[in-house]
């Protein structure tokens, strides 16, 4: 008899999650004797942990990977936007597919037109 090979199984895929939950277990324990020593040592647990929550989100970057794509060469063509220097796009959030175009007049620096209409195809 041939004798095969035994396929071998994969390892178990494990849930990111699963490593939280068990700090979170963890903290509320240490939370618990902190609480169990001394009431107010744990009011002020409580008090510096939110602290560091805080101060850590605060101090996070937010990634670019949400900004809107850079106008291109497809931007709207009107006889008002005409010879305007470009200064922006984003996308308008209450209607799929309609853009925010900015631009500047070159005889108005201080002024901003805008100009909201279809992402054209480029």
């Amino acid at each position: 008899m041939a004798r095969g090979r035994a396929p071998e199984e994969e390892p178990e895929q494990r849930s990111p999650l699963a490593g939280g939950c068990v700090l979170l277990v963890l903290a509320g324990a240490a939370l618990a004797a902190v609480f169990a020593a001394s009431r107010e040592a744990g009011v002020l647990a409580v008090w510096v942990a939110g602290g560091l929550a805080l101060w850590r989100s605060a101090r996070r970057r937010m990634s670019d990977s949400s900004a809107p794509p850079p106008p291109g060469e497809g931007r709207p063509s009107c006889r008002e936007c005409a010879g305007h220097t470009p200064i922006g796009a984003a996308p308008l959030e209450s209607e799929e597919g309609m853009w925010i175009f900015k631009s500047v007049p070159p005889d108005r620096p201080n002024h901003t037109h805008i100009h909201i209409a279809a992402r054209p195809r480029g």
